[in-house]
């Protein structure tokens, strides 16, 4: 997992008292919460019981963290032992200890809460990079993405600007998204990813 000296920051930020910084922490990382939840198949009560369960012990021992970047796998760490303490309670497994390995719910193996982290640190980068955007990049771009996707005729009326521009413009916008410092190592990585699969090394 890399190290995000964003998530460092964070940490400290929350550890001088900083709310607005622990906003940014829970919404950052509550997809990869809910995530975790979700493959051990818990229901929303025991999910919101979890979750909450979590917030509350990373309030408490934040100030504590040895290492601030680790965030993310202490977070995942206590997820999932979280989600075990309330399935012991539940009894579905027996309440002596906690079941073998090969006993577990599918889907729970390190590289599936890797793969949540780094979706959540995507999450958080995209986010970053987005907020950093030209105002005129950030509204076409909103409008763009919005469910279901808007005609260019409407986003030309609403915008100002005319149909004809709509494609450039938004080519330019995700142009500087991609250049973004905040996504840049996520691009390099998955560059190299799709280097290694087709040269085979």
């Amino acid at each position: 997992m890399r190290d995000d000296p964003s998530v460092v920051a964070l940490v400290r930020r929350v550890s001088d008292g900083d709310k607005e910084a622990w906003n940014e922490i829970v919404e950052r990382y509550s997809p990869l919460v809910w995530s975790i939840c979700a493959r051990y198949q818990l229901s929303q009560p025991d999910i919101d019981d979890v979750a909450q369960g979590v917030w509350l012990m990373l309030l408490e021992k934040v100030r504590g963290l040895r290492e601030p970047a680790a965030l993310p796998g202490w977070l995942a760490t206590t997820t999932r032992n979280e989600c075990l303490r309330v399935l012991r309670t539940a009894r579905r497994y027996a309440p002596d200890g906690l079941p073998a390995d090969d006993m577990m719910p599918p889907g729970l193996a390190t590289k599936a809460i890797e793969e949540g982290l780094l979706e959540a640190e995507l999450g958080a980068a995209l986010r970053a990079a987005f907020a950093e955007l030209q105002p005129a990049c950030h509204k076409l771009l909103s409008l763009l993405i919005s469910d279901p996707p808007p005609a260019y005729a409407d986003v030309s009326k609403t915008l100002g600007i005319p149909v004809g521009s709509i494609g450039p413009t938004r080519a330019r916008c995700l142009g500087q998204l991609r250049r973004s410092p905040h996504l840049a190592g996520f691009l390099t990585e998955r560059a190299d990813a799709i280097k290694i699969k087709e040269t085979g090394r």
